[in-house]
């Protein structure tokens, strides 16, 4: 009987990408992929403000059972990103004009206390992590690729409170980012913004990088602030209509 040869060098040496399907299995629950996934979908814009996810129809779209996506809305619902209405269902969160600028005022006051607070502690590690992600915004901005763009926006000040080093900070304030989602998207879409957009974050890092906390405090206060003003621009373009609950540009159903 033929014995086994061990793996070659070759093979052994591959190690399997932490996106690779292998494994996320082998680091995440079938729960948490599905919830990743709908997450991914509605920060993208693919599921729309307001939209119904049925729990059997995303259980088919996925090849899942209905478990996981149930366990799944729960966690989505506890991030902000979709709420549960009692004898109704499940729908992609929605939210109006007035939330969104109560949500601001908070975001506001949040974020210049980390941008302080990183000021005074940012370490060269820390630094270096945030001119990658500046650097993956600028690179989208110039492709005018909103989704890009978008993406590293979230990840950027996502990092930049984590990196605060207030736990408790960075749950409140990833909760708020979710509800912020549609705005934040529909206000990046207009030809103008990406620039303006970009040239805030330099300043932040730069203020940052300087050891300046009076510095990055303020020019975080500004950034969000300038979302505001832009979210509102957005809304006077539409004629009073919410972004919310306007037609997502690549909306579709959880499945057809």
């Amino acid at each position: 009987m033929p014995v086994a040869s061990a793996p070659s060098r070759r093979v052994a040496d591959r190690a399997v990408d932490a996106n690779h399907p292998i494994a996320l299995l082998q680091s995440n629950s079938l729960p948490t992929l599905v919830q990743r996934e709908l997450e991914r979908m509605i920060l993208a814009g693919d599921l729309a403000a307001g939209e119904q996810l049925r729990e059997v129809e995303v259980a088919a779209m996925l090849g899942v059972s209905r478990g996981p996506v149930r366990e799944a809305f729960r966690a989505l619902e506890e991030s902000g990103l979709v709420h549960l209405e009692k004898n109704r269902g499940v729908y992609v969160r929605q939210i109006g004009v007035h939330e969104a600028d109560e949500i601001f005022e908070l975001r506001a006051l949040l974020d210049e206390f980390a941008g302080r607070r990183l000021a005074a502690t940012a370490t060269a590690e820390a630094l270096a992590e945030l001119r990658a992600i500046v650097a993956a915004m600028d690179a989208a901005a110039s492709a005018g690729d909103v989704d890009a763009y978008l993406a590293a926006n979230i990840g950027f000040h996502d990092r930049l409170v984590a990196l605060a080093g207030n736990d408790k900070l960075l749950r409140v304030y990833r909760r708020l980012v979710n509800e912020l989602h549609v705005f934040r998207r529909t206000s990046l879409a207009r030809g103008d913004t990406l620039p303006a957009s970009t040239r805030e974050h330099h300043d932040i890092l730069k203020r940052i990088a300087a050891g300046d906390p009076d510095g990055a405090g303020r020019a975080m206060r500004a950034h969000v602030d300038a979302s505001r003003t832009r979210m509102h621009a957005t809304w006077a373009r539409a004629g009073g209509a919410s972004p919310a609950g306007a037609p997502a540009a690549k909306r579709r159903r959880a499945a057809s």
